[in-house]
């Protein structure tokens, strides 16, 4: 007499056709949560110690103009030192190239153990060239007074 061929023989020997996709899943959430602890850590650029403000943070639309004064006083635009003496004329370029009225927004970052006449030369410089949207930037302080 041969075996018996049964429901749960025949089961055993066809192969499973389902895709496990729970260690799919995992890994995508490991990675996900490592892109979103070192996104922050990429966009810095000068390392400069901003002061606290209860302001709220802006709304922008097109990529800002950084320009930043680090704690001893050198300036940079973007990422690039540019000499005090030729901050005029790069400013002046940044103004002309620009398509809307008042300039590309600009964000001004200023380390917060500088002088305040240092930050208000380089608004002067920008209000003469006729940049007019400027953003100064700090960090988050507390409610604390």
């Amino acid at each position: 007499m041969g075996p018996i061929a049964g429901p749960g023989r025949r089961a055993r020997r066809t192969a499973m056709a389902e895709i496990n996709v729970t260690p799919l899943v995992d890994v995508m959430l490991v990675l996900l949560i490592i892109f979103m602890v070192t996104a922050p850590l990429l966009v810095t650029g000068v390392p400069v110690d901003l002061p606290e403000s209860k302001a709220g943070a802006l709304d922008q639309e097109q990529e800002p103009v950084q320009i930043t004064l680090d704690a001893q006083g050198s300036i940079f635009i973007g990422e690039e030192q540019v000499d005090p003496n030729q901050l005029a004329t790069r400013l002046g370029r940044i103004a002309q190239s620009a398509t809307e009225e008042g300039g590309p927004r600009i964000f001004l970052r200023a380390d917060s153990t500088l002088d305040y006449g240092r930050v208000m030369q380089v608004m002067g410089e920008l209000n003469q060239v006729g940049l007019r949207k400027v953003a100064l930037v700090s960090t988050q302080g507390s409610d604390t007074p």
